[in-house]
């Protein structure tokens, strides 16, 4: 398959390595060649079987609507720009295009979200949520923190669950979900020493959405990769 990486920066430049890698066609634009998401016309996405969106979440909300307005396929690992879901989620299934999107596409951190779930079932415990991510990220808290704080207050509802974030030189990614009782304290930790595991998880995603139509969250479609 053929597939348009969107974004330049180091999880951009990582997920067009993996995607050649695996044996797929790339190409790649950075902001400037695509402002505005001017680049994503219907003779420009004529040969694209996928997209696959690591921008800002400025830029992703117009790359997004572009992409499925001509009913092509977009995978999204840009965060901050989940108050327009709705939105995108109804365009897509209005115009027979396919989004995929996530707050974290590593397949560990999918089973930390598992594992969360499990966690949040103690009864005695509170709970809270710290993450570290690079000086240049955008988003904070982390969309993966939110995730984790939506997935605890799921559980149970109404609790309190302060999340913390930290911005530390090029690190990679970090969370931490703690649950501390009386008597003791629990913690379940991701600890990215790479970028390549978000990056393995974005193509595999692009991979699984090719022919789809509709709207998926990694979360709900990760176990099937």
């Amino acid at each position: 398959m053929t597939i348009l990486v969107l974004g330049k920066g180091k999880t951009g430049t990582l997920v067009a390595e993996v995607a050649r890698e695996r044996g797929h066609g790339v190409r790649a634009y950075d902001i400037n060649e695509n402002q505005h998401a001017s680049a994503l016309t219907a003779p420009n996405l004529a040969g694209i079987d996928v997209v696959i969106d690591f921008t800002t979440p400025e830029a992703a909300v117009e790359n997004i609507r572009a992409t499925l307005a001509l009913g092509r396929r977009i995978v999204v690992g840009t965060t901050g720009w989940y108050g327009r879901l709705a939105e995108m989620r109804e365009l897509a299934q209005r115009r027979g295009g396919a989004l995929l999107y996530g707050t974290n596409f590593s397949i560990g951190v999918q089973k930390m979200f598992r594992l969360t779930a499990e966690l949040a079932q103690l009864d005695g415990y509170q709970f809270s949520v710290s993450e570290t991510h690079h000086t240049s990220k955008v988003d904070a808290p982390s969309g993966t923190a939110l995730t984790l704080k939506e997935i605890l207050l799921a559980v149970k509802p109404g609790i309190e669950v302060p999340v913390e974030s930290h911005r530390i030189g090029d690190a990679k990614g970090e969370h931490i979900v703690t649950a501390r009782s009386e008597y003791d304290v629990i913690e379940l930790r991701h600890d990215a020493h790479s970028r390549r595991g978000f990056a393995i998880g974005a193509v595999r995603g692009a991979e699984w959405l090719q022919n789809k139509s509709g709207a998926w969250e990694f979360r709900e479609i990760f176990e099937q990769l």
